[in-house]
């Protein structure tokens, strides 16, 4: 029996599972876990995120004993079609369950939580009162541009220009107003919007392979992002709207805390955001994160920041996940309607 608490943050399902997959600890680093999990032990993510016992508009974290021994606890994030190294909405959602749960001690008013990701140690501070979390905010791994205007020859759109970054994952991301269409990134374009974003991205995979300088195992693109204009609140922050189509082909309901890590990079890259300044990041449904760059660093040859993202995690229930040897379905399907498959 596996023990799954659900949980969403800003509007994105990333279920947490607590208890029922066994933990590689014989492993030195949290990326040789993700590895040994893609090699080895693939069907419980298969089984747990295909129908008929998942669906597509979801993430889950697997909660795993860290590796880094200042942390104090590790997860790896399953998505539908891999093992995203790191994840902000996935990160808020871990905490608030880690902490709501009692799996750690939760202190008022702020709670420190350490957590080691497959893309490095992620520092958490969880805003606390009466038994809940109110709002989590961490200090994501350095985010940096990878490629600037990269041109792109996508079918039936013609040369598209590409921004390529690190936030936690590689994404691939769209000005929407470059793209000449009429359309920005709202809810009643959506469907077009992830069209539009697999073919543009599966484009770009065949392409252009980044690599990250400081593990050489992480190589290629994960999701797509598309961007709206950055406009000036009136205190002086900034604020944008932006979606990412993660595969098989819906959007992340949340701002995107990795995505947005990787869009304030790309901004500082471009002299449109200064260190220490407010963003606001915002989801196509409304749901937001507030963000700003701590700092900046080197990752490899590459100038990267130091990202600060902050948003709010609900428990919603709590699930129990029966593995019956005589299921038809060990590792469950995909169908077309929703899934897509390849001609």
């Amino acid at each position: 029996m596996i023990h799954i608490t659900t949980v969403h943050a800003e509007g994105e399902i990333g279920d947490v599972i607590t208890s029922g997959i066994p933990d590689p600890v014989h492993l030195p680093t949290m990326y040789a876990k993700l590895q040994y999990f893609l090699t080895h032990a693939d069907h419980y993510r298969q089984r747990l995120m295909q129908e008929p016992l998942g669906r597509v508009s979801q993430c889950m974290n697997l909660l795993l004993a860290p590796c880094d021994p200042s942390a104090d606890a590790g997860f790896l994030i399953l998505e539908s079609d891999e093992y995203a190294p790191m994840s902000g909405s996935n990160t808020i959602c871990v905490t608030t369950v880690l902490l709501e749960s009692g799996m750690l001690e939760m202190k008022e008013p702020v709670s420190s939580v350490v957590l080691d990701t497959a893309a490095g140690v992620v520092r958490v501070r969880a805003e606390c009162e009466a038994g809940k979390v109110r709002s989590v905010e961490f200090d994501n791994v350095p985010a940096f541009v990878q490629e600037l205007g990269l041109k792109v020859d996508v079918k039936g759109l013609g040369v598209v220009e590409v921004d390529v970054a690190w936030g936690g994952m590689y994404f691939v991301l769209v000005d929407t107003e470059k793209l000449g269409l009429g359309i920005g990134v709202e809810n009643r374009h959506g469907r077009r919007l992830v069209e539009l974003g697999q073919r543009i991205f599966k484009r770009v995979k065949q392409v252009y392979v980044p690599v990250h300088p400081a593990n050489g195992q992480i190589r290629g693109v994960s999701a797509i992002e598309f961007t709206g204009p950055v406009v000036e609140e009136q205190d002086g922050s900034l604020a944008s709207v932006n979606t990412v189509v993660v595969s098989p082909g819906r959007f992340d309901r949340s701002p995107c805390g990795t995505g947005t890590s990787a869009r304030m990079a790309v901004l500082h890259a471009k002299g449109l955001l200064e260190v220490g300044q407010r963003f606001t990041h915002r989801s196509i449904v409304g749901t937001q994160f507030q963000c700003s760059i701590l700092g900046t660093t080197k990752v490899g040859d590459h100038e990267a920041i130091l990202p600060r993202v902050k948003g709010r995690a609900w428990i919603t229930g709590y699930r129990q996940v029966l593995v019956d040897n005589g299921d038809p379905f060990p590792v469950g399907f995909r169908v077309g309607d929703v899934w897509g498959m390849e001609e």
